[in-house]
């Protein structure tokens, strides 16, 4: 377990702050010997891992950067010129967490940027001219993935603007490739509770601010170029409680502020350039997904309150003609989703709440003479809602709002969207 760091600088010319966790780690990279290379991978962490940080800071002349991590399993596996197979299979049995905690005292004249990332199991795999095939299995038992990043206190100063991020995913897995051939199946699991969370006290902001959550209990992704193909295998399954992404962003006088929260329970983005995507896919989820976006501020020049929430999302796209789909999605979790502004005296805020059970997008080629095949079953029996507020006590100049609740949405296409 990481100790907790306590830093405390005045009129320092610039702060940076690293605290990892890391449970079980490997990585493998190829160009293969003769004859191939194999990648067989297990691992099993059955504790609990944190990683902390507690910052104060007075009166810094420059950047204050803070990153905080906790892992499970983490495993990364390259080839280039060659072919690899690789066979994974990675279990969590505990509980993940992530803390940042940053006091600002003075006047902060550098960008602010906090990243706090909590993950249960994470598999990368590179191809660069080359077949990457892999079998990867993924399961979460654990309690919790939590990631929490929090700064205060309401006098604080940031002249530089700020970024913070927290971010917590069960699962995942990311394949990349170029001039490459991506193949095989992925099964992920999970039941663990996935929270992210972060919120800003300040008094003070004449620059870009943004709060960001984002919870997800399943993800992959899977991105290839320079003439590549997929070929993939899709399962993915979560019975947790819930899961749960929240931001607030806060501010006496704001120039530029938003808060933006993503809560997913499965999803798969896969995209290529170059060559065939066909993917067979399900994705199952029963736990309660919510996400909330809230912000505030007396003064505003823009502000921003986003909130986005869903059950089940795939997304599969090729630059080139062929696209295939078998896409089988239930859904029986609660997705709540809110988006909150309260100002008095302002520009332009834009406020945001978006809400589906099941969500499936399929294109092909937008200038050639694309061929989509989609079999699509959706199924929802959870409630979906979406809530959007605003409040301008004072005077504003424009308000944009919306709010949309979806049960089942398959979008394909092989025009450009909007045609």
């Amino acid at each position: 377990m990481a100790k907790p760091a306590r830093i405390r600088l005045a009129g320092t010319i610039a702060a940076t702050a690293l605290c990892v966790a890391a449970a079980t780690e490997a990585t493998a990279q190829t160009p293969p010997p003769e004859g191939g290379a194999i990648v067989l991978n297990g691992q099993l962490f059955e504790g609990d891992i944190f990683a902390s940080q507690t910052l104060n800071v007075v009166d810094a002349q420059e950047q204050v950067t803070v990153s905080t991590s906790a892992q499970g399993n983490s495993t990364s596996a390259a080839v280039e010129n060659g072919s690899i197979p690789v066979q994974s299979d990675q279990a969590m049995q505990g509980s993940a967490v992530a803390a940042t905690d940053m006091t600002f005292g003075g006047d902060t004249y550098g960008l602010v940027t906090a990243t706090t990332q909590a993950g249960g199991n994470y598999l990368a795999v590179s191809a660069y001219d080359a077949d990457a095939t892999v079998d990867a299995t993924q399961s979460n038992t654990g309690a919790l993935v939590s990631a929490t990043s929090q700064l205060g206190e309401n006098d604080a100063r940031l002249l530089g603007g700020a970024v913070i991020n927290a971010s917590a995913i069960s699962n995942t897995v990311a394949m990349y490739g170029e001039g490459s051939s991506i193949s095989g199946t992925i099964d992920q699991s999970s039941s663990a509770t996935v929270r992210a969370y972060d919120r800003i006290e300040t008094q003070y902001i004449p620059a870009e601010a943004s709060v960001s959550s984002q919870a997800i209990v399943n993800a992959i992704a899977v991105n290839s170029g320079q003439t590549s193909g997929q070929s993939l295998g899709i399962v993915q399954t979560s019975n947790g409680d819930y899961v749960e992404a929240e931001s607030s962003a806060n501010a006496g006088n704001a120039w530029d502020l938003a808060g933006r929260a993503q809560a997913a329970a499965n999803q798969a983005v896969l995209y290529n350039e170059g060559g065939s995507v066909v993917v067979e896919s399900s994705q199952d989820n029963s736990a309660f997904v919510r996400a909330a976006a809230t912000t505030t501020a007396y003064d505003y020049g823009r502000a921003e309150a986003h909130a986005q929430g869903a059950g089940n999302q795939l997304s599969v796209g090729n630059n080139d003609i062929y696209v295939e789909i078998d896409n089988s999605q239930f859904n029986s979790g609660g997705v709540d989703v809110t988006a909150t502004f309260s100002g008095t005296n302002g520009y332009d805020a834009y406020v945001g709440a978006d809400a589906v059970g099941n969500s499936v997008t399929g294109y092909a080629c937008s200038e050639c003479a694309g061929y989509l095949e989609a079999r699509n079953s959706q199924t929802n029996s959870g409630d979906v809602s979406a809530t959007a507020s605003t409040t301008v006590a004072g005077s504003g100049r424009a308000v944009i709002t919306g709010a949309n609740a979806t049960g089942n949405a398959a979008t394909f296409h092989v025009s450009r969207p909007g045609n």
